[in-house]
């Protein structure tokens, strides 16, 4: 027995360093999330990102800025200077799925020029993937002007209702996200590939219609992973919370724990006043990996750029608030403006945006404020 017990010992610890080595190995790949010592390592390299999800002005939305017909590199240009003039390195910008159906080449093309554009500027965007939000059934071509006095009247889910349903379209799903991943999965001016927004939201959807949608929704979301770093992508992989309860695991919803199991680094919304955006980040701090605010900068809600930002910092939060320049989205109109379009009377204060369709800003104070806490930026030429 003592022999058979001295033999043992050395393979048992044999298999053991086998596992770990594999487990290493699978981590480092990309074929696996990555580890927390990964993920910190990563961030730790990077400088503080500060950035604005990004829809040129003249686009209503994701389709109308990448289709061929509409694709304008020069706004882009525009307005993307106007972000590195006020020290902003990042930008969170939406893809859609019907854009790799109909033409791959084409629109890996134009996302290249894009990202071309994007590091001129040294922007490093944060692409999104799928998003459950607002219009159910989206369509290639020319795309509806916006409906007078309302907050993003023109904004597509990706998939829409039909593709996300239909089991048969999954093979279309997982090839728009191989394809598009793939073809840049080692491509340094990307930041990071977020797989799905706010995905259990039930957007344009009918009421009695989010069950099924939620749960189709959580059947996908890990595939929708795992379809990414199939590829195995040198940048990290994320889906933003928004809604809920984070501080308890027993009171998560089941999207929310795919979420916080799935994502290299945790991304979240906060469009709360100062005090609320702190409690977020403290419950998720627990999760010990880098924190992205995603979405957050709703002035009429209590969420401003002089309230949030410090904090940010304070806390090493990366931090990418909603809408850059004014255009066609109108997301500088309330939310209420869904139940009350602003056409004979326009808000007392802008609720997203940075920037008017000209170029000025805003709030002078705000760009800054913004230059102030990143210590980059030029000051702008607004004559």
């Amino acid at each position: 027995m003592k022999h058979r017990h001295i033999l043992v010992v050395p393979f048992m610890l044999f298999v053991l360093s086998v596992a770990t080595a594999f487990c290493a190995n699978a981590s480092d790949d990309g074929s696996a999330r990555w580890s927390e010592a990964k993920a910190n390592d990563w961030y730790a390299k990077q400088p503080w990102l500060l950035g604005a999800n990004y829809i040129p002005s003249n686009a209503i939305n994701e389709l109308e800025m990448f289709q061929a017909a509409t694709f304008d590199p020069a706004i882009n240009d525009r307005e993307l200077g106007l972000a590195e003039s006020i020290g902003m390195n990042t930008a969170r910008v939406f893809l859609q799925d019907q854009l790799w159906e109909q033409d791959p080449a084409g629109f890996k093309d134009r996302l290249n020029t894009f990202l071309g554009i994007a590091a001129k500027h040294h922007i490093r965007p944060l692409l999104v993937l799928f998003d459950s939000c607002w219009e159910t059934n989206p369509h290639l071509g020319p795309q509806h002007p916006p409906i007078p006095g309302i907050h993003n009247s023109g904004w597509v889910q990706s998939p829409g209702k039909e593709r996300l349903l239909n089991p048969s379209d999954e093979p279309k799903l997982r090839s728009y996200v191989v394809g598009v991943v793939g073809a840049f999965a080692n491509d340094d001016r990307i930041l990071g590939w977020d797989i799905w927004n706010e995905p259990d939201n039930r957007g344009g959807d009918k009421e009695e219609d989010a069950p099924a949608k939620v749960k189709r929704v959580n059947e996908l979301l890990p595939k929708a992973f795992a379809w990414a770093r199939s590829v195995h992508p040198t940048q990290p992989l994320t889906s933003g919370l928004w809604t809920g309860n984070w501080s308890d695991p027993a009171k998560e919803s089941a999207t929310t724990r795919i979420q916080l199991e799935e994502s290299d680094v945790i991304s979240f919304h906060n469009y709360d006043w100062p005090e609320k955006f702190t409690e977020r980040i403290k419950e998720l701090q627990v999760y010990h990996r880098p924190l992205i605010c995603t979405e957050y900068m709703a002035r009429g809600a209590g969420s401003t750029f002089d309230g949030s930002l410090p904090i940010a910092k304070k806390y090493n939060v990366a931090a990418i608030n909603w809408g850059l320049v004014a255009g066609k989205t109108q997301t500088y109109l309330p939310w209420d403006s869904w139940q009350r379009p602003y056409v004979l009377l326009q808000p007392t204060i802008w609720f997203h945006e940075v920037f008017r369709n000209d170029g000025t800003p805003y709030r002078e104070h705000e760009v800054m404020l913004i230059r102030e806490l990143t210590g980059r930026g030029t000051p702008l030429n607004t004559k």
